[in-house]
């Protein structure tokens, strides 16, 4: 792998001290970062050079802290609809899935989160329909053909209609199956080599589709394995309604009593929090994936992010699934994210655009757990590195880099790194064709649309 050098550029660290060089220079060797700093670097005569002239910014490769890839196969449908009308519209769509259509929709979601700064993405897959092949092969399969560094997040649902849930029957696992599957899943895919491309987690789908026991024993599964654990909590108020009903506590005291609070844990949306709530996930270290266009879709509410952050909750950045975010893109989540917050609190103090890099990287590094790797860029860590182009139309004339990141359009991507391997160059994804992979998913989308009217 050639040494690459880039100079000249605008660079946002987001390392503990947050230091950042109006500019300075990156240089990567063998997949690692070797050099960060003021001006320019020194250079070898077969180094591959990118010279900044002042009109790039240099960030952490973005983290995806939620998603569900195989909705980018349904998008556009129940466009008026609550989170609960939203999944009983959509889960007998889903219950066509299949591993051809889970890949081709698995590629077009991370090859759109590529091409907008992201070089990790979570995937939390709980969709098992009975004869659908083995669609988490489909998934790391798409991982590896787009080029991204892919957290896997093995869900299941054991609570069907006839259990009182709110999945058809037929796209739930028994818990015994589940359990197991979840196991085999570690086994088969979860890489704990330093810069590993594929790591998985634990994730039975949300308290209103997992049993008390199936929470239970993943959570004690996920601990005996040492690998993260991840579920939906708090999304919205039919949820808390939900479980008071059922289990006569709040969701957060129902996390509680199963083990689902820690600091290996990440909760995704994390919406309907009390005070007394939000002081408890800072206190155990509880992570939270704040989805800001999700929610917005489909009025959900608003995470509390500054009160997350100020009682010392990680909180990271998810574009959630392509059905209830039909832009499917994480980096168009740093404005989202400040809008959304500046107007939930009425105060545009509310969230910096420096917080909002930090939480679409080190924030989403410390959620999965891998801090110690990516999400900043320093000496040691991996090249996951986004090089964005400011110099057009769009973002001329804004002396800050990181608010006309933020603020303004998204950039144009000059160059996205993993782990060195160059994976987007001047705005085209130079790991696959987009226009294949498109063709791919709108024939996937026909297939399982037209299953689903003939079902």
């Amino acid at each position: 792998m050639t040494r690459l050098v880039i100079d000249n550029a605008a660079i946002a660290t987001v390392d503990a001290a947050g230091i950042e060089h109006a500019s300075g220079h990156v240089v990567v060797d063998g997949g690692l970062i070797t050099a960060v700093g003021a001006g320019a670097a020194e250079h070898r005569p077969d180094d591959r050079r990118v010279d900044g002239h002042g009109a790039l910014l240099v960030t952490p490769g973005l983290v995806n802290t939620h998603h569900h890839l195989y909705q980018w196969a349904s998008r556009g449908l129940a466009q008026q609809a609550t989170l609960f009308e939203w999944l009983v519209a959509l889960y007998p769509v889903w219950a066509g899935l299949d591993e051809e259509i889970e890949h081709a929709a698995a590629s077009a979601g991370l090859a759109a989160l590529a091409r907008s700064g992201c070089t990790t993405a979570t995937d939390h897959h709980y969709i098992y329909p009975r004869g659908s092949g083995d669609l988490n092969a489909a998934i790391t399969s798409a991982a590896g053909r787009v080029g991204i560094r892919l957290q896997l997040v093995r869900g299941s649902m054991d609570r069907g209609e006839s259990g009182g849930g709110l999945p058809p029957d037929s796209v739930v696992e028994d818990t015994e199956q589940a359990l197991l599957g979840t196991e085999a899943d570690i086994a088969t895919y979860h890489d704990r080599a330093p810069g590993a491309m594929v790591r998985v987690s634990v994730g039975p789908c949300s308290p209103f589709s997992a049993s008390q026991r199936l929470m239970r024993e993943a959570a004690d599964l996920a601990r005996r394995h040492d690998v993260r654990l991840h579920t939906h909590l708090a999304e919205t108020m039919d949820e808390e309604e939900h479980c008071l009903a059922q289990f006569g506590r709040t969701p957060i005291d129902y996390a509680d009593e199963l083990g689902w609070l820690g600091p290996d844990v990440w909760l995704a949306h994390g919406i309907h929090f009390s005070d007394d709530a939000v002081a408890r996930l800072g206190a155990t270290g509880t992570g939270i994936a704040h989805c800001p266009s999700s929610n917005a879709r489909l009025g959900a509410g608003i995470a509390r992010v500054r009160d997350l952050l100020a009682a010392g909750s990680p909180v990271g950045l998810g574009v959630d699934g392509a059905a209830s975010n039909e832009h499917g893109g994480l980096g168009d989540e740093l404005r989202q994210s400040v809008l959304m917050a500046r107007l939930r609190d009425t105060d545009p103090t509310a969230l910096t655009a420096r917080q909002a890099l930090w939480l679409a990287t080190m924030g989403g590094a410390r959620c999965i757990g891998r801090s110690s790797e990516i999400g900043s860029i320093e000496v040691g860590k991996q090249a996951d590195l986004a090089v964005w182009r400011l110099d057009g139309l769009d973002h001329a004339g804004i002396a800050d880099p990181l608010a006309a990141l933020v603020f303004g359009r998204l950039p144009t991507l000059e160059l996205l790194l993993v782990g060195g391997r160059a994976v987007v160059e001047q705005g085209r994804l130079s790991t696959v064709d987009d226009t294949a992979v498109a063709t791919e998913l709108a024939a996937a989308s026909r297939r399982l649309q037209n299953r689903a009217a003939t079902a």
